[in-house]
């Protein structure tokens, strides 16, 4: 909580905006802008339903038909989607490409962030295929490396 606190303070006046990964409680305890819950965690309804507005949710997902249950659902402001290719970071995932990620952009009103593989040489890819931004670990992950 303190770290996030920190951040909170560090981007206060900037339109940066902080979200904790699958802690609501952290999330609003420490004043974040959102929380970003996992494909399996709690729905986005019963946490739209303990926030203030304008709290962020966005909400991992694995197929159009999760893509499309979270935007009917009317709780989630985007999701991120993949794994789009290959990635170190979920070992045995079987990566869905472009074609896939295209897909699930194409089927619901939500953003879409791809993840999941993302290198600085495909994000025009990924945002051709309709997302409208990136996630990513392995771009965070190693100081002065360019992935």
């Amino acid at each position: 909580m303190r770290l996030v606190s920190s951040c909170v303070e560090a981007v206060r006046g900037t339109p940066a905006r902080v979200l904790v990964n699958d802690r609501l409680d952290v999330a609003l305890a420490a004043g974040a802008h959102g929380v970003h819950l996992r494909a399996d965690s709690f729905s986005a309804r019963r946490a739209r339903a303990c926030v203030p507005s304008p709290f962020l949710i966005g909400q991992s997902v694995h197929s159009i038909a999760e893509a499309t249950t979270a935007a009917d659902e009317g709780a989630t402001d985007y999701l991120v989607f993949g794994t789009v290719f290959e990635t170190g970071s979920k070992p045995g995932r079987a990566a869905v490409g472009v074609e896939g990620l295209a897909r699930v952009a194409e089927a619901t009103r939500l953003p879409v962030l791809a993840i999941g593989g993302i290198t600085t040489g495909r994000i025009g890819e990924v945002m051709a295929a309709g997302a409208c931004g990136v996630a990513g670990i392995s771009l965070f992950d190693r100081p002065g490396r360019v992935p």
